[in-house]
């Protein structure tokens, strides 16, 4: 019999807060739907915890931390939801985003009706989404304190990109092995590790699209030994006038972030022409995020928040089309997929 919590929570509800991510998992295969579904609404209800600004950071902190816990299964506290609801869903614009934190009980009680698989599974990738949570918590200053503080060196930012996406990719992997068994003709090793490069890459190109507007709120992602290579400070970061001046950094991360991409590019030709839906799922955020970092290496003013490398909708959308095209040919995903990469470091 269908459990409407269920088809409400894995339907409209993360529609309502997973914008573009929500277009990727229509096309999964319907037996990783629910446990990557659940997951993502259970990180995105600890993201927008410790996101909420006008609740101190060590509050947050608690908060988050305390949600770990039931994540993890302890034992229910109805009470804690009802602070979480009292707290941080009152501080939301987004009404989805209020719907979800008001809806934690149902989605653990959705997570305890999983498998023992997939239920340890999204246990474990939520556990380290949220360390990934509790490091910008722990290190950067509360985003009201006009202070900003720069992480220390570039271990400390591939670190982070793991906890925060990378694992995403070691996930995704292990869901597919688990649904889709004999789909993937690599080592598991193999993939997992080029799916820890795929979110890694994902996440290096939120890191400088978002350089601007996170300086603004205390957060300096770029590494405090690279900018001294440069230079630079946090605090001249700032300044939008500057973005000239520090685009030899923003070169070097840039190299990064397409080698990572290169490493999603195998990812995705590991899967057979004939698993058409996973290999989209794979495909879209590769095309997406390299026309992102097209926008960033042609945009002098990188460092301006009013000026966003920001793929528009319509492009996507344009992206998408195209993309049913390309991907029952190996040839012509590499092609696509190297000939943005070229356009991309031909602008180094």
């Amino acid at each position: 019999m269908p459990n409407p919590t269920r088809a409400f929570l894995l339907g409209p509800l993360l529609k309502g807060v997973s914008r573009s991510f929500y277009l990727t998992l229509r096309v999964l295969p319907a037996g990783m739907r629910d446990p990557i579904g659940l997951a993502y609404l259970l990180a995105r209800a600890a993201d927008t915890i410790a996101d909420t600004s006008l609740i101190a950071p060590q509050r947050r902190l608690t908060l988050l931390l305390s949600l770990r816990e039931q994540v993890n299964g302890a034992t229910d506290d109805a009470a804690l939801f009802q602070r979480m609801a009292a707290e941080v869903a009152g501080q939301q614009v987004q009404s989805d985003e209020k719907v979800l934190l008001e809806s934690l009980g149902p989605a653990l009680d959705v997570l305890s009706q999983l498998n023992e698989f997939d239920r340890k599974a999204v246990r474990e990738i939520v556990s380290t989404l949220t360390e990934g949570m509790e490091f910008d918590l722990r290190t950067f200053p509360d985003e009201r304190s006009g202070q900003i503080a720069a992480l220390r060196e570039y271990d400390e930012l591939d670190r982070y990109t793991y906890l925060v996406a990378g694992c995403v990719g070691e996930f995704w992997t292990t869901m597919t092995y688990a649904h889709m068994p004999g789909t993937l003709k690599e080592r598991a090793d193999v993939m997992a590790r080029r799916g820890v490069r795929f979110g890694k890459a994902l996440q290096m190109t939120n890191v400088l699209r978002d350089c601007g507007k996170d300086l603004r709120i205390g957060r300096c992602y770029l590494p405090q030994t690279m900018l001294d290579r440069y230079g630079l400070s946090p605090q001249d970061l700032l300044r939008p006038d500057n973005s000239v001046r520090a685009r030899p950094l923003m070169i070097e991360l840039l190299r990064k972030t397409v080698d990572h991409f290169r490493e999603a590019l195998d990812y995705t030709l590991a899967i057979p022409a004939s698993a058409v839906r996973l290999r989209l799922a794979s495909l879209w955020p590769i095309l997406i995020g390299l026309e992102t970092l097209i926008l960033l290496a042609d945009n002098d003013a990188w460092l301006d928040p009013q000026k966003v490398s920001k793929v528009r909708r319509n492009k996507v959308y344009q992206i998408i089309a195209s993309s049913l095209l390309l991907v029952p040919s190996n040839g012509l995903v590499r092609h696509a997929v190297e000939r943005r990469i070229r356009q991309i470091e031909a602008r180094f």
